[in-house]
């Protein structure tokens, strides 16, 4: 765990800076320099795009760190990268081909409730393909444990661009529509830098005689852009939908709370960055015993980490609130339940990353796509029903049942599972915690009253962390810390 942690350490800390910028950007800049109408329209051009990039990308990404570690030589190495960089055109030409030949059809779709979006499918077709192409090559040095660059660029180099942009919209160099351009030459322009960087790590020649192995990595390619994008959707679709059913505005509302929320994944994507190629790894070498380390490990670092953040939101999100313009401030119920999905999502630690690399995949794919059909059906009933709250249930009883569902294969498959006592010991410190603060209220304004709620939080849950060793990783990081302190005292 210690590469896993000192580089998701540094990927959670970029990622938080990307946060940190993109959440001035969602709760202060788009709120106030954008009409509430095209702020959800930025919201679906990126969500849309966001559920075609799997599709884009032909599961290349995970491909490519599954067989990496099996292609050492020169040559057939050469081979394999040509063929991941060559592989997502196969979709990507008779896509692009159906976009041109049938855009009036797909924009009237899209633009059934909101005719704004209608202009818009070239702008979410080309945003896909450069997320699609960046994944590839984000997951290029993700093999060679280079996660860091990667991390940067896609949380907090595009967030950094979009902050001037914005700023260029309320000084009136840029329009609304300039700015929506911009967008897809920033994603464009990101990929060409994150290729670069993947080809420093790892060069090679353009080989183009076919792998031994081709037809197995192209069919499992195949079943990952059904996993892949049962994923996305799970993630992204309830915005996508929002938009079918009620006013575009409402996407900008939902997109804000669901900001809020999705902080509490933040640790979890990070640590993701650095297990997905160590888990590969490990069961390319059949080590069981580090398997269930790693496991268990990773849940209960996630678990820690992000039910803290859970707190922290939760206990001060009126007082959050009342920094933001007053038609935002109606998704108090959203924050909470997708928080806790969030939640429930970083205890199973690195499942995905087993899954997805054993040779079990298969079976988890063909459930992640009916989960996202029964997702698609959720939102088609409780959204008309219940508006932004019914997409907030929505995404919570998916999540929920595919989570559950890939925590029984993982224990049948493999006889592991990732709940220990010291996950048992830290659920009852975040509830004690949250029951002795809930109705802590202070009448100072809203930013004091998040300083001393937050200190009166941290303090407590750090110091039994400590005091009593719940997490191995966790006290080694803040036992570091306090020699730290005491040297400099």
């Amino acid at each position: 765990m210690g590469i896993v942690l000192k580089q998701s350490l540094n990927n959670t800390l970029i990622t938080y800076f990307g946060f940190i910028i993109g959440g001035t950007n969602l709760l202060f800049l788009y709120t106030r320099f954008l009409t509430d109408e095209y702020f959800g329209l930025v919201n679906v051009i990126l969500s849309a795009s966001a559920v075609l990039m799997p599709l884009l990308a032909f599961g290349v990404p995970n491909t490519l760190v599954k067989y990496f570690t099996g292609f050492q030589e020169g040559r057939s190495r050469d081979s394999f990268l040509t063929l991941m960089i060559l592989l997502p055109l196969a979709l990507i030409v008779p896509l692009a081909l159906i976009s041109q030949l049938a855009n009036e059809t797909i924009g009237n779709f899209l633009s059934k409730e909101n005719p704004v979006v209608k202009g818009y499918v070239w702008h979410i077709f080309l945003i896909g393909l450069a997320m699609a192409y960046f994944e590839v090559f984000y997951a290029w040095a993700k093999v060679k444990m280079r996660s860091v660059f990667g991390n940067f660029m896609k949380e907090v180099f595009s967030r950094i661009i979009i902050t001037i942009l914005l700023l260029l919209i309320y000084v009136d160099v840029i329009s609304v529509v300039s700015f929506l351009n911009a967008l897809v030459l920033l994603y464009l322009f990101r990929t060409l830098i994150m290729m670069g960087y993947a080809l420093k790590l790892q060069g090679f020649k353009p080989n183009l005689k076919l792998p031994s192995n081709t037809r197995e990595m192209v069919s499992y390619s195949a079943l990952i852009i059904l996993g892949g994008s049962a994923a996305i959707v799970l993630l992204e679709v309830d915005k996508v939908m929002i938009n079918q059913f009620i006013e575009i505005e409402n996407v900008a509302y939902y997109s804000v709370a669901g900001y809020i929320a999705i902080t509490i994944a933040v640790p979890s994507r990070s640590m993701h960055n650095i297990t997905y190629p160590l888990t590969a790894e490990i069961l390319h070498n059949k080590d069981t015993v580090g398997l269930k380390r790693l496991y268990q490990k990773s849940s209960l670092t996630l678990f820690i980490v992000s039910g803290l953040l859970f707190l922290l939101i939760i206990l001060n999100l009126h007082d959050l609130y009342d920094f933001l313009p007053e038609n935002y401030r109606g998704g108090f119920m959203i924050v909470v339940i997708l928080g806790l999905a969030k939640v429930y999502d970083a205890i199973l630690g690195n499942n995905n990353a087993i899954l997805y690399n054993s040779d079990f995949y298969k079976a988890l794919l063909l459930m992640g796509v009916l989960l996202a059909i029964l997702t698609i059906l959720l939102n088609l009933w409780l959204i008309p029903k219940y508006g932004l709250d019914g997409a907030a249930i929505a995404s919570f009883l998916a999540f929920f049942i595919y989570n559950t569902i890939k925590l029984i294969y993982v224990k049948v498959k493999f006889d592991i599972q990732p709940i220990t006592k010291e996950t048992a010991k830290v659920f009852l410190l975040l509830f004690g915690i949250a029951l002795l603060l809930y109705f802590v209220k202070f009448p100072y304004p809203p930013l004091i009253n998040i300083g001393l709620k937050s200190i009166l939080i941290i303090v407590p849950y750090v110091f039994v962390l400590y005091r009593f060793k719940i997490s191995d990783d966790v006290y080694g990081v803040l036992f570091k810390y306090m020699e730290r302190l005491r040297g400099r005292s």
